[in-house]
């Protein structure tokens, strides 16, 4: 495949043995705390080995520069190795990590965006996907900048609607900057994925979504070197075989393990175990990235003038809204609208008129259109606002919760509220 270069011998080892520790630090972080998913963390080491460490761009002491490649953990139980991953670039110290979970600790059970290296709170499963592909299409028609983005899903939350609805967002508009990679462990909380280890059957439905599909063993760092490499010209999901525990003996690939540390003694039979495999210490350092992400001004966004209303007028309220916000739009061009197939009756078709390159028609998935919001505003790079009639925004209950606990700038406005809407009945 073009531009695809195996690596020599020593950077897959390299790999490999960067995977082991990350399998160490997280059974370290959670051991100590008592309490985690250890094992959720394992099936995805050598995942993340590769994508931190061989193919994202990113600076490691800046990880909210604009030009940085951007990374999503949707299944946010596995944060242990996220944190692991930092503290193996040098951003984190490595003693931080015994203090996962703890109250006064930065490092919570699941991330949030008061760590610096992490955009998006995520953990209620399924909605990391949704919010990737805010940040890919910004990327792509905002920015312009060459930055990938990059969101690690769990196969027991492809059971989540929402996150087809985010297939559907990507394919079809083309984001070829996106890759999902599945963590196919097969096994969920309390029982084996519906599908298990049937990868072939998610290939099949990531390509009727539009994408690029590609099966490889989730623990074979070139096969992941080359899959990344081949993610190219329509969004991709690498769809990675993978063990649940992969490295821990007497737990791998075995059910009844989700959510539980291994107890001290276990843990350090294991370390030492995992340890042995570890050929060389020497760390390896990502790629920096193409410094061509555009500055915005982020500066307060105020209404360029105030309303010309005249008394004794009558205007429906969500005429006014599309009438302000396609003025706002006018003031600063970080204001964004989407709206999810209702823009003539929330009157966001205004802004889409006047402003129609920063317009996202988001269908009816409103989930997914909330989650693409939260990726768009994300690094205060727009203020998204986001429209359609009240009642259906109550489908998106969790995800607007998710985007209070990112401290998300964006903003809902919700029509046709109340009761009941006269002739068009409650319903």
């Amino acid at each position: 495949m073009e531009d695809y270069h195996k690596p020599d011998q020593q950077t897959l080892q390299a790999l490999k043995d960067t995977a082991n520790r990350l399998r160490i630090s997280s059974i370290k972080a959670t051991t100590a705390a008592g309490s985690g998913h250890p094992t959720s963390c394992c099936s995805a080491a050598e995942i993340m080995s590769v994508l931190f460490f061989h193919t994202m761009r990113y600076k490691v002491q800046d990880p909210r520069n604009a030009s940085n490649d951007r990374f999503v953990l949707s299944k946010g139980h596995a944060a242990p190795i996220l944190y692991s991953v930092w503290a193996e670039a040098g951003f984190l110290q490595e003693a931080e990590l015994l203090n996962l979970r703890k109250i006064d600790s930065v490092l919570e059970g699941h991330p949030v965006p008061r760590q610096a290296f992490t955009d998006v709170a995520t953990g209620s499963l399924g909605q990391g996907l949704g919010a990737a592909c805010g940040m890919a299409y910004t990327g792509k028609f905002f920015d312009r900048a060459s930055y990938r983005v990059y969101c690690l899903l769990g196969d027991g939350e492809l059971s989540e609607g929402s996150v087809w609805e985010a297939m559907a967002f990507a394919g079809f508009y083309k984001l070829d900057n996106l890759v999902a990679i599945f963590d196919i462990n097969r096994l969920g909380q309390s029982d084996p994925a519906p599908l298990q280890h049937h990868v072939e059957i998610y290939q099949k439905r990531c390509e009727a979504f539009g994408w690029h599909a590609i099966i490889v063993d989730g623990h074979s760092v070139e096969e992941l070197c080359k899959a990344f490499g081949q993610a190219k010209h329509q969004p991709t999901a690498i769809i990675a075989k993978t063990f649940k525990g992969k490295g821990i003996s007497g737990v791998e690939d075995k059910e009844s393990w989700h959510g539980k540390p291994l107890p001290k003694n276990m843990a350090e039979q294991v370390i030492q175990e995992i340890d042995d495999r570890i050929q060389n210490k020497k760390k390896l350092s990502p790629a920096l990235p193409e410094e061509d992400a555009p500055i915005v001004n982020i500066r307060n966004i105020k209404m360029p003038s105030p309303p010309t209303y005249k008394v004794g007028e009558k205007w429906a309220t969500r005429k006014a809204y599309g009438v302000a916000l396609a003025k706002l739009g006018h003031a600063n061009d970080r204001v964004i609208a989407l709206d999810g197939d209702t823009k003539n009756s929330t009157f966001s078709e205004l802004f889409k008129k006047e402003h129609p390159s920063r317009y996202i028609e988001c269908y009816i998935a409103e989930q997914n259109m909330v989650s693409v919001a939260v990726g768009c505003a994300t690094r205060d790079r727009t203020v998204a606002f986001v429209s359609t009639f009240a009642t259906f925004f109550t489908r998106a209950f969790d995800q607007i919760r998710m985007a209070a606990i990112s401290d998300s700038n964006i903003n809902l406005c919700g029509s046709h509220c109340g009761v009941s809407i006269g002739k068009d009945t409650p319903a």
